[in-house]
């Protein structure tokens, strides 16, 4: 229930709305552009954006086409920051929210 909360907290927040589209939209980007340059499917692509930009990097998929090469390139460049500042400050809202509610529940606790 807690994590349903926090998420709702966040998406009201303009500044954390505005992360969360940047974020999307990158991942969106990535994934259209591996899918008609690369030839993969939706999925594949799909999960591609998402493991490269995340760092994890299975190796699995690789980009063939010297197009596909110097956009990765770029695309890591780019999305590696902001995803990465998108989960730091999701982690981060989580901490302050779970927080304020261990807090509001302590002070119930002592009424």
């Amino acid at each position: 229930m807690i994590i349903f909360k926090t998420l709702i907290s966040f998406l009201k927040d303009r500044e954390y709305r505005g992360l969360l589209i940047a974020s999307g939209l990158i991942v969106i980007v990535g994934t259209v552009f591996y899918h008609f340059v690369e030839g993969w499917n939706w999925l594949d692509s799909l999960y591609f954006s998402t493991i490269t930009l995340t760092t994890i990097g299975y190796g699995d998929f690789a980009p063939q086409t010297d197009a596909g090469k110097i956009f990765t390139i770029i695309y890591i460049a780019i999305g590696v920051g902001l995803i990465l500042t998108f989960i730091n400050t999701v982690y981060i809202h989580f901490s302050r929210f779970n927080e304020e509610e261990s807090n509001k529940n302590k002070e119930k606790g002592n009424q």
